[in-house]
């Protein structure tokens, strides 16, 4: 990233800004869905893209907008660095949230069975897990925010000391990144479960564990033949072009061949 932020920041361009952003956020969700998570539901990769894209650019923008006083929110000095911040931290939220959802369901559904069967909604015989599922996600977040300035110095505000920034503005500056991070891994956890969990307990109130699987999506379990694809394609391709030049000299040579014959 080092290599792309310098020529991002002299551009000022806010199209190349929330491109950016969109990759990141590209790569966030393939992190979580295809390395953080064992098991996976239907349509885990969109929801996890949608929930981690919208509420980091939500929160985002209205705290850069706002609570940091830019003019410009998506002046990309202020904004990249706290998408980043917002985004790593809603990645490693939703992970947890969603990998304890999926293990509860495998592993409890005779409980949540039992609890369908006496009449509870999807919602009541789901809700045990979901509540758990985002306890555990907030806890980092809640515990960083209760030592924040008392036991630990966040990494941001030490770099802004050592930079020279005056000690008040520093401090300023990483409460208010911090609600930004709380907020956003709120909201990025409570939709990922929300989807997960209709998905899983679907509107017939029934426990759908045929939607929970530990294979990767298929166009990832099909990469090495889309590779193999796109490698073949270009080697065929080389080889046209190569023919067409070859038969291009062979034309060119025969037609001096020619001239030099009625010289």
């Amino acid at each position: 990233m080092g290599l792309v932020l310098e020529d991002v920041f002299k551009a000022q361009n806010p199209y190349i800004v929330f491109a950016m952003i969109f990759v990141l956020v590209f790569l966030g969700a393939n992190e979580i869905v295809l390395n953080k998570s064992k098991k996976r539901h239907a349509g885990m990769y969109l929801s996890v893209l949608l929930s981690l894209g919208v509420s980091t650019m939500i929160i985002g923008t209205i705290g850069s907008r706002f609570s940091l006083n830019q003019g410009k929110f998506w002046d990309p000095r202020i904004f990249v660095p706290t998408m980043g911040m917002l985004l790593g931290n809603g990645m490693s939220a939703i992970a947890v949230a969603t990998s304890y959802a999926l293990n509860q369901l495998s592993e409890q559904k005779e409980m949540i069975e039992m609890y369908l069967s006496f009449g509870a909604s999807r919602w009541e015989a789901g809700r045990p897990v979901a509540v758990e599922a985002i306890r555990l996600a907030m806890l980092p977040t809640i515990n960083a925010m209760s030592i924040i300035g008392l036991i630990a110095i966040p990494g941001m505000m030490t770099g802004q000391i050592i930079g020279g920034a005056p000690i008040m503005d520093a401090v300023k500056y990483q409460q208010i990144i911090m609600f930004m991070i709380s907020a956003s891994t709120a909201l990025g956890v409570l939709s990922s479960i929300f989807v997960c969990m209709f998905t899983c307990i679907d509107n017939s109130h029934r426990l759908r564990n045929d939607r929970i699987s530990s294979s990767k999506p298929w166009i990832f379990a099909k990469k090495d033949e889309f590779l193999n694809n796109i490698k073949r394609g270009i080697i065929g391709l080389k080889n046209i072009l190569l023919c067409c030049f070859i038969k291009k000299v062979d034309v060119e040579e025969e037609s001096l061949g020619l001239l030099s014959s009625r010289n």
